[in-house]
């Protein structure tokens, strides 16, 4: 199945509410493939939902990129930003959105020709690119859920996020460790997860 069926199928699924098939992987396709879709989908489902957001996430607003007092998060990109800087959470958000289009863009990370294997460093490149997706969520969960509320968005937010974490739980299921281990081998590290560790228990404990 090539990338736009495996579009088509996720679609398909995601149509029936079920967010748990919508995350399996389809009997027979490639990890890689399956996690290169999804990526894409998960950035373009970020960019859209912050992007209801932007009259309100402002430098005056957010002058940094936090997720509640306790985090706060800086950009390099380890290429034209090598050391971590302090920026507002638009313009986190900003290098954040440009810097994995750019990775989606690169053929030889996010291949498009049928046969072309993906790069060794592939599963690294899926997960700093989730994340700083999670990131994303963060912020807007601790800075602006109540105007999420006031624009009567919050359903969609919360769906958009399950789907986000029961995706990275099944790929754990698929290389064989429990869901007690997703903090731990996850797509994504414990202590990122620490800012909505609540909302995600919440979430995987069903999973």
């Amino acid at each position: 199945m090539q990338g736009a069926q495996l579009k088509k199928h996720i679609d398909a699924t995601l149509g029936s509410g079920n967010l748990r098939e919508a995350v399996r992987l389809p009997p027979g396709e490639d990890l890689h493939e399956w996690l290169a879709v999804n990526t894409v989908d998960f950035f373009n489902q970020v960019n859209l939902l912050y992007g209801t957001l932007t009259e309100f996430c402002t430098p005056e607003n957010c002058p940094t990129m936090t997720a509640g007092p306790k985090y706060e998060y800086r950009w390099a990109d380890g290429v034209q930003i090598k050391k971590p800087i302090e920026v507002s959470a638009p313009k986190y958000v900003e290098y954040l959105m440009d810097w994995i289009e750019s990775q989606l863009d690169d053929e030889s990370i996010f291949p498009q020709k049928l046969g072309v294997a993906f790069p060794s460093n592939f599963n690294e490149v899926v997960k700093t690119i989730f994340k700083r997706l999670f990131r994303v969520y963060a912020h807007i969960y601790h800075s602006h859920f109540q105007k999420i509320v006031s624009l009567k968005e919050e359903a969609h937010l919360n769906t958009c996020f399950k789907h986000f974490i029961l995706f990275t739980c099944k790929v754990i299921g698929l290389i064989q460790f429990t869901v007690l281990h997703l903090q731990e081998f996850g797509l994504i590290d414990k202590k990122e997860l620490a800012p909505l560790q609540e909302l995600i228990e919440s979430i995987i404990v069903p999973c």
